[in-house]
C-alpha cells in the first residue's frame, strides 16, 4: 500500500516514484520516471513528466505543468499556473526530444503565479519570481525579480519578506547589510549589490 495519497481523479503511472506523505489531488497525471520527494503537495490538474526531479516538501498549486529536464530542490514553492518550458527552438515537425534545455530551481525559491521560466536557466536558493515575470536568465539566490522580461529589483528573506531599502537613510550610501523586519535574519550585499549572503 502506498504511503502518499492520491485521488481517486488523477493517475500515477507504474514507475513513478512518490515519497511518504505526499499529497496529489484532483485530475493529476505523474508519469513513470518523475521522481517527487516527501511531503510534497501537488494541487488540482499537475502534469509531472517522466524525467522531472522534484525535492521533498515542494508546493506546486494549480494547472502547471512540469516539463522532462526540469528538477525542483527541496522546499520550492510553484505558484498557479506557472508555466516551463524545456525546448529553446521548438517546432511541431522538428523532434527535440534530446535536445532538453535543463533547468533548475534550487532550494526555497518561491514561482509567483502565472511566472513563465524560459528553459535552460537556474533560479538561486530562495529566490522570488514575481507573479506574471517572465525569466529568461538565471537569478541569483535571494533575488526579488519581477516584470517581462524579469528584472532584479530586490532581495528576499527565507521566510519570503522582501528585505529592507538598500538605499542608507542620509541617502549618501548604500547600505550592504540588511536585516527581515518579520524574522530578523541578516544578510550582507557585496559591494556592487549584485549577490547577498545570509550572516
Amino acid at each position: 500500500m502506498a504511503d502518499y495519497q492520491v485521488h481517486e481523479t488523477s493517475r500515477v503511472d507504474p514507475g513513478a516514484d512518490i515519497g511518504a506523505g505526499t499529497r496529489i489531488w484532483h485530475f493529476c497525471h505523474v508519469m513513470a520516471g518523475a521522481r517527487i520527494g516527501r511531503d510534497c503537495m501537488l494541487a488540482q490538474n499537475v502534469f509531472v513528466a517522466a524525467g522531472v526531479v522534484v525535492g521533498d516538501g515542494v508546493k506546486i498549486q494549480n494547472n502547471v505543468s512540469i516539463y522532462d529536464g526540469v528538477t525542483l530542490e527541496d522546499g520550492v514553492f510553484c505558484g498557479p499556473s506557472t508555466v516551463f518550458t524545456n525546448v529553446v527552438t521548438p517546432r511541431s515537425h522538428v523532434s527535440r526530444r534530446h535536445a532538453y534545455a535543463r533547468t533548475l530551481v534550487r532550494q526555497g525559491a518561491t514561482l509567483g503565479a502565472n511566472s513563465t521560466l524560459l528553459c535552460g536557466i537556474e533560479v538561486g536558493r530562495y529566490a522570488f519570481v514575481g507573479a506574471g515575470a517572465v525569466v529568461t536568465r538565471a537569478v541569483p539566490p535571494y533575488a526579488l525579480v519581477v516584470g517581462y522580461p524579469a528584472r532584479h529589483v530586490g532581495w528576499a528573506c527565507a521566510c519570503g519578506e522582501r528585505l529592507g531599502p538598500r538605499r542608507a537613510p542620509d541617502g549618501a550610501h548604500v547600505e550592504r547589510t540588511l536585516r527581515c523586519v518579520a524574522c530578523g535574519a541578516r544578510y550582507r550585499a557585496n559591494a556592487d549589490g549584485t549577490a547577498l549572503t545570509p550572516l
